[in-house]
């Protein structure tokens, strides 16, 4: 058995913008969304992918997610789930997707934990055939969603709930593994694991990995390469990334970068 794994946030540093949006949009394909409230969180979307959001922000996003499905029966939801995931596996970064791969061959199990519905993010997990996925979990009552949470909401100090009770649960050395996000809200996440690496970091993240020396890494979202790293261990993770993504133009060149990307990555994380 496994003791290290490595946690993912989902928007802003496996994919590009907010699952929440993607989310929306199929609410609104079942009736569950008003067009109003769907062109709204297009424009907050495209907010978030640019700047992030606040805890506030975040919050009101959960209360409007817990909102729109109450009274909902769960089965529509999870009805909803493919279609959702098949958008978000489109928006999830290639570079996000070596590091997924690397700590798999690396012999880590691989999480992702994102404020988003769980229904939408065990799915997405089970898609990128990973160990697992950990999300918001809304309470429901004779098969129908009451619109309150069942868990605590996965998020900030909530994450680390997450990663502490499933640790203990599988025995996981918590010194021993990592966790990736873009956003200075999940520190507690990032703080409770020996390896944290901050992904296109919020600057209040950037701050805080360059003062305890976390490696930082960025994607360049037009020449998707690495831009800069903030420590010696993301020199390495940076490395591998940017390997990963040498030979996009040439399908045997992309294979070779990749696995050589892969080999480099594996070495670094022992």
């Amino acid at each position: 058995m496994t003791v290290s794994a490595a946690f993912f946030d989902l928007d802003r540093t496996l994919m590009s913008g907010t699952s929440a949006y993607y989310f929306g949009k199929a609410a609104y394909r079942e009736g569950l969304l008003p067009l109003p409230r769907l062109l709204a969180d297009g424009a907050s979307s495209l907010t978030f992918k640019l700047f992030g959001a606040s805890d506030e922000q975040s919050a009101a996003v959960r209360d409007r997610i817990l909102a729109s499905v109450a009274g909902t029966e769960a089965a529509t939801l999870r009805r909803l789930a493919p279609a959702v995931v098949e958008e978000l596996l489109g928006r999830i970064r290639p570079e996000a997707q070596a590091l997924l791969d690397m700590h798999h061959e690396a012999g880590r199990d691989v999480y992702i934990i994102s404020a988003s519905p769980i229904e939408i993010v065990g799915e997405l997990a089970r898609a990128l055939e990973i160990e697992g996925g950990m999300g918001t979990e809304s309470e429901i009552v004779d098969g129908v969603y009451t619109g309150r949470l069942a868990a605590p909401f996965c998020y900030g100090e909530g994450k680390a709930e997450h990663i502490r009770k499933l640790a203990a649960e599988r025995g996981y050395d918590l010194a021993q593994c990592y966790s990736y996000s873009d956003s200075a809200s999940d520190l507690p996440m990032m703080q409770l694991v020996g390896h944290p690496v901050a992904v296109n970091p919020d600057r209040s993240m950037t701050a805080v990995a360059h003062r305890r020396g976390w490696p930082v890494v960025e994607f360049n979202r037009q020449a998707k390469q690495v831009a800069k790293v903030g420590a010696a261990g993301g020199v390495a993770v940076a490395g591998a990334v940017g390997g990963w993504l040498l030979g996009v133009r040439h399908e045997r060149r992309a294979l070779a970068e990749a696995a050589a990307a892969r080999r480099r990555l594996r070495l670094a994380l022992r």
